[in-house]
């Protein structure tokens, strides 16, 4: 059984950093190997990124919610002004919101067809669910 988290590895995160890298050498006039440092990748990944080689296995295109948290992102990138816990942490909201809004759970079902997706509300309810927040007392 593959996890949501599984999916958004192999399936968001490439497309967000191919909206974030078309952003930052595009907006922001970042050469490609300024990118890759500041997404942490290589340069030929950012090249395969700005070729549409890499980072399509969702269209997050005509998503108006996730291009203005990726342009504000990629903003705030280009002025230097993220910790890297502050980027996680927006990166991670990208995610969030993209599964809220249903996006993951048809490459779900493909990736995995034993996951009775129909049933599932994880992604749907995903505010509730904070992968960065403490932990309870008592469950370490």
């Amino acid at each position: 059984m593959l996890l949501p988290c599984e999916i958004a590895t192999k399936c968001i995160l490439p497309p967000i950093r191919a909206m974030l890298a078309e952003k930052l050498t595009t907006k922001h006039q970042l050469k490609q190997a300024e990118v890759a440092k500041l997404l942490g990748v290589s340069q030929p990944a950012i090249s395969l990124y700005s070729r549409k080689m890499r980072g399509k296995a969702i269209c997050l295109e005509n998503q108006d919610e996730i291009e203005k948290l990726v342009e504000n992102l990629a903003d705030l990138l280009a002025k230097k002004e993220l910790s890297s816990s502050e980027f996680i942490v927006m990166f991670c909201e990208i995610c969030k919101a993209i599964r809220a809004k249903g996006l993951l759970c048809e490459l779900h079902k493909v990736l995995d067809p034993t996951f009775d997706v129909e049933k599932c509300e994880l992604c749907l309810t995903v505010s509730k669910i904070s992968c960065l927040r403490e932990p309870v007392s008592g469950s370490e």
